[in-house]
Order: structure tokens, then C-alpha cells, then sequence
């Protein structure tokens, strides 16, 4: 067992997929996915700041930002984004007829399989990290004194190092999710739709059925909890939070799994583009 070789392959691998996913110019609309709620926030500050009056307080802003991230960011931009940059690390190469020049090289498939992932997984992280610190940095920005003090002597930085934390655990978690589908499936958007519809209405699930979710508990994980409005509010499961030290060692297993068979997957794959 070679480690030091083994480590080089998975960065050479990692460099060369890096360059194909983080500055892809095929990702425009991943770009405009991490870009959409940061100019909304940005606006709405800057909009704030030049009536000079106060509508809201800082807290209805804090949140309105939980609001915006468990709907339009878990259930929306990291998960389309994801799918876009994970299924594209192996069908997307199939489809430009190039995988065979990976295959052909002296590198075990499961080093190939991770340094892929490691790329996906840094671009998703890039992406929507700082999308996510952006908008939460902005939304309440033109409140000025109040705003500092709720960020320096409030809870606002560590609702921040929360939110960038489960960005990043939503990464890795839908990460694999998808790695594994675009090696099992031809054509994976029908399984990615059905994993969308499961996610998406996953709060009107039982309490068992809530738990086979990523969502789930990235949700919990959440420092401001947004619970479903309007009328089907009453439908709605709320079953018991999964405290952290469960939540994000579990979803840290469960993605391992995933890879694991991901490899397992890559290392029978043969390719035949006539097909």
C-alpha cells in the first residue's frame, strides 16, 4: 500500500478536475444559482439604506434570511448546484467521449473516483459558501450600529459559522449522492427528480420516512428554523431534532458509504460511447 504514491495520483487527479469544474464555462448557471441571492440581499440592503427608515428590525431580517436559506438554498441552489457539478464528474466525460484517458492511465479507479469528488466537492463548497456568507452578511447590512452589535456581540457570527457549516455538509452530502448516481444511470435526471421531489416535500413525510433525507438534517442543524407557512402548515411532520454529534458524524457515515460504492462501481465500469 503505496500512500505517498496514492496521495499524488489523487492530486494530480483533483488539479485536472479542478480546472474542468471550478472555471467550467458550461457551470454559467451554477454561477448564477450562488449569485441569485446574493444581489437580492444586496439590493434589498442597499434599497433599505436609502429610504433611511426602518421597516423591520434586525431579528425579522435574521429571520427572513432563514427563510431564504431553508427554501431557496437546501431545497433549491445547493441541490440543483450539485447536480450539476456531481452527475458532470463521470457522465459528462462520457458524453465528451474523454473518460477512456482515465481508464487508460496506471491509477487504481477508487483514487480516481475520490479525487473527482474532492474536486466536486471543493467547487460546491466555493460556490455556495460564499454565497451563503454573502448573503447572510448582507441582508441586514443597513442597519449599521445595531447590525454590528448583533454581529460582534450577538448571536450573528455564530449563526453565520452555522450556515456555512451546513452549506458545506449539504455539499458533501448530496456531493455523493449524485457521484453515485452518474456512475449507476445512463441518463441520471429522472432518479435526480425523484430524489428532488423526496427532499423538497420531505416535511409533509412521516417522522420515519423524514430521517432517509439529507435534508433532514441539515435542517436540524440550522440556527434559526423556518417552519412551513401558509395552508399546508398543518400538514406538516415535525418529528424530534437530531442533536449535532449525531447528525453530522451520521451524514459523514452515510456519505462515505455512498462513495464507497461509487468506487466499488468505477472499478467494473467499462465504457462503450457507440452506446
Amino acid at each position: 500500500m503505496n500512500w505517498r504514491l496514492w496521495a499524488r495520483q489523487v492530486g494530480a487527479v483533483l488539479r485536472l478536475e479542478l480546472k474542468r469544474t471550478l472555471f467550467s464555462r458550461r457551470a454559467w448557471w451554477i454561477y448564477l444559482l450562488a449569485a441569485a441571492p446574493v444581489v437580492l440581499c444586496g439590493a434589498h440592503s442597499v434599497v433599505m439604506w436609502m429610504q433611511q427608515r426602518a421597516w423591520h428590525s434586525v431579528a425579522e431580517d435574521n429571520i427572513a434570511f432563514a427563510a431564504i436559506y431553508h427554501i431557496f438554498y437546501l431545497r433549491l441552489s445547493i441541490f440543483f448546484g450539485c447536480v450539476g457539478i456531481f452527475m458532470h464528474l463521470f457522465r459528462g466525460e462520457v458524453l465528451e467521449k474523454t473518460l477512456h484517458y482515465y481508464l487508460l492511465t496506471p491509477i487504481r479507479r477508487e483514487l480516481l473516483v475520490l479525487g473527482k469528488y474532492l474536486a466536486g466537492l471543493i467547487a460546491g463548497v466555493t460556490y455556495f459558501g460564499l454565497s451563503t456568507a454573502a448573503s447572510c452578511l448582507l441582508l441586514p447590512s443597513h442597519f449599521g450600529p445595531a447590525y454590528r452589535d448583533f454581529l460582534f456581540q450577538g448571536p450573528g457570527l455564530d449563526h453565520l459559522g452555522w450556515y456555512v457549516a451546513v452549506t458545506t455538509l449539504a455539499v458533501i452530502g448530496y456531493g455523493g449522492v449524485f457521484l453515485l448516481m452518474g456512475l449507476l444511470f445512463r441518463n441520471p435526471i429522472i432518479p435526480a427528480g425523484l430524489v428532488m421531489v423526496w427532499e423538497t416535500n420531505n416535511w409533509l413525510l412521516p417522522s420515519a420516512a423524514q430521517k432517509v433525507s439529507v435534508v433532514f438534517y441539515l435542517t436540524n442543524l440550522c440556527p434559526v428554523p423556518a417552519p412551513p407557512k401558509g395552508a399546508l402548515a398543518i400538514l406538516a411532520v415535525t418529528p424530534d431534532p437530531v442533536p449535532a454529534w449525531m447528525a453530522i458524524p451520521g451524514l459523514l457515515l452515510v456519505t462515505a458509504a455512498l462513495i464507497a460504492l461509487a468506487a466499488l462501481k468505477a472499478r467494473r465500469l467499462e465504457i462503450s460511447y457507440a452506446e
